[in-house]
């Protein structure tokens, strides 16, 4: 059950649902800027596994975009997948307003403010995926389909390796 310390609006949230996930809690170093690659590391997880959430405005709308952090974010391929011509990430400061978690911890799940979000087809390659729980520190797997579903996300290839 996710409640005291470890409970997230995101846990809560999946809680609510009766979505199944697991807690990956992990020590966070705070010098760390790298929060996906650090939660793989840490977990011993891939970087293929692990998803990243990064907010984004598409023509003056924000959204979400989820992906591995194995990969970057094709702006083209998002701006497209949402219905729009320019993408371009927020502001940190914004994304924190907007979804109430703190970079690094910006969860998919649970946003004060829930955003039209996209997942990447990568996603599908594995039973289990890994989000931000809702703060740095605390990864929660949960299926794809399911992520799908609490999110009401739509499913795009939205992400491209590191180079070209």
């Amino acid at each position: 059950m996710a409640t005291g310390p470890a409970a997230t609006p995101a846990t809560r949230e999946l809680l609510r649902l009766g979505i199944a996930f697991t807690m990956h809690p992990y020590e966070h170093d705070p010098d760390e800027r790298s929060f996906g690659e650090e939660a793989a590391r840490i977990l011993g997880l891939s970087t293929d596994e692990v998803f990243k959430t990064l907010v984004v405005i598409v023509d003056n709308e924000p959204a979400v975009a989820v992906l591995p952090v194995s990969r970057l974010l094709d702006m083209k391929a998002f701006a497209t997948a949402f219905g729009g011509r320019r993408t371009d990430l927020a502001d940190p400061a914004l994304a924190q307003r907007m979804t109430g978690y703190v970079v690094g911890g910006i969860s998919p799940i649970g946003q004060k403010r829930p955003l039209r979000a996209i997942i990447d087809e990568q996603a599908w390659l594995h039973d289990v995926i890994y989000v931000s729980g809702g703060r740095r520190g605390l990864d929660i797997g949960i299926a794809p389909d399911d992520l799908v579903m609490v999110t009401n996300a739509a499913i795009a290839a939205i992400a491209r390796a590191d180079s070209p």
